[in-house]
């Protein structure tokens, strides 16, 4: 029986749809977990949508997944450029991994170009917004059943 895959946020992306709208959108995250459930269903896969301000956390999730998924879709948000303990994590995490960014990072100031995460992610998808959130999925499966 097929693991879920897990969809984790990091910081700030609960304030999605208030905070920066010009560069994230007018989305909320409660709207792009609807939308992943029903790009999940359409691809026969069942996730679990999860988001945290809190590093630790993140990284238990992680650790959890390690057993518990088939594959992480992150948005590690400001903890893409900043956290070893999460890169370190993910490392440690041997089934597919997507980061995605809503905005395209490398538009953006110099210190949001070098993304940890990304050293350790099977695909980076940066710039399509909540869309990205179900291309992420869409590659999850396509790495699962080739």
């Amino acid at each position: 029986m097929p693991l879920p895959i897990y969809i984790l946020n990091g910081p700030n992306l609960n304030l999605l749809g208030e905070r920066e709208p010009q560069i994230y959108g007018y989305e909320t995250l409660e709207e792009i977990e609807k939308r992943c459930q029903r790009a999940a269903e359409s691809l026969g896969l069942e996730i679990r949508f999860l988001q945290s301000n809190h590093e630790g956390q993140l990284i238990d999730w992680v650790h959890e997944a390690r057993k518990a998924a088939d594959g992480i879709v992150i948005n590690p948000a400001g903890y893409s450029f900043t956290s070893i303990g999460l890169f370190d994590a993910l490392k440690a995490f041997d089934k597919p991994k997507v980061e995605v960014h809503l905005a395209n990072i490398h538009k953006r100031e110099p210190y949001y170009h070098n993304s940890y995460v990304a050293k350790t992610a099977t695909a980076v998808i940066v710039g399509l917004g909540p869309f990205g959130y179900e291309c992420g999925l869409q590659a999850i499966k396509r790495l699962l059943v080739p």
